[in-house]
């Protein structure tokens, strides 16, 4: 593909024509021919060369209007669906169930693009993005460097980290290497019968003040004096003085089971 245009900074474009971490990509998510397949960014069109002859569909969303328009004629792929758009103004109920994301996306935008597809009401039953390595790994983090974004996308997800793409196989090259991040949807609610706003308001709490203990954070961030916060603590056998980061999600779910009976 001799096309190759100026990329965008404020875009974070970087083009992959590296074939085997494409695949990679397309193996990951499992693709078969009767898969509905939304690709964010598809920029030049290396992933979605792949896409539109392995899926039965591929929705394309692309922001920059310049790529978008070019992108069909380069493609020549009658199962091909371009929309000029910010995905995270996308309107995720209007693609079928069960469709899958797949995409080689800007870096500034995985930690919205997890919140929005998790929160949708018509999640992608699996999502296989490339994204900044320490960022996959962050989002896959176990207790100890737990955070905001790696219980969110746990919480709703199976998360896996698959091949990881040194920097110098982009154009240009980021300062940084890439990773595969895998998530598979959860098929079933993994507490159910939890109220997920309320959760998360427990968990934000816990993190509003990183580098306090919890008895400081949870007090603080939920506004609950600090033996109120120290009885909920105990009750559940977390130790007060713990940070927010150290926690598993188990532990989470027990606090907030705590703070609502």
């Amino acid at each position: 593909m001799a096309y190759l245009p100026a990329t965008k900074k404020h875009l974070g474009q970087h083009w992959l024509r590296d074939a085997t971490s494409l695949q990679a990509m397309c193996d990951a998510a499992q693709l078969s021919p009767d898969d509905y397949v939304l690709e964010i960014g598809p920029g030049l069109g290396t992933l979605t060369e792949l896409l539109v002859r392995q899926a039965r569909h591929v929705q394309a969303v692309e922001f920059d209007e310049v790529l978008a328009r070019t992108l069909p004629s380069r493609m020549n792929a009658d199962n091909l669906e371009v929309t000029i758009k910010d995905i995270l103004s996308f309107d995720f109920t209007s693609l079928p169930n069960d469709y899958k994301l797949v995409a080689n996306i800007p870096y500034y935008l995985t930690s919205n693009l997890i919140r929005v597809i998790s929160e949708t009401s018509n999640p992608p039953s699996v999502a296989v993005i490339l994204v900044q390595k320490e960022v996959a790994e962050r989002v896959a983090a176990e207790p100890g460097d737990m955070s905001i974004l790696s219980i969110t996308a746990q919480y709703y997800w199976e998360v896996s980290n698959g091949l990881k793409v040194p920097a110098e196989l982009f154009t240009p090259p980021p300062k940084v290497d890439s990773q595969i991040l895998i998530m598979q949807r959860r098929a079933v609610p993994l507490f159910p019968g939890t109220d997920d706003k309320d959760f998360f308001r427990v968990v934000k709490a816990g993190f509003s003040q990183r580098r306090k203990t919890l008895l400081n954070s949870l007090s603080a961030g939920l506004q609950l004096d600090k033996a109120a916060i120290k009885a909920v603590c105990e009750s559940v056998d977390i130790n007060v003085g713990r940070r927010a980061q150290t926690l598993s999600l188990d532990e989470w779910h027990n606090l907030y089971l705590s703070l609502n009976t």
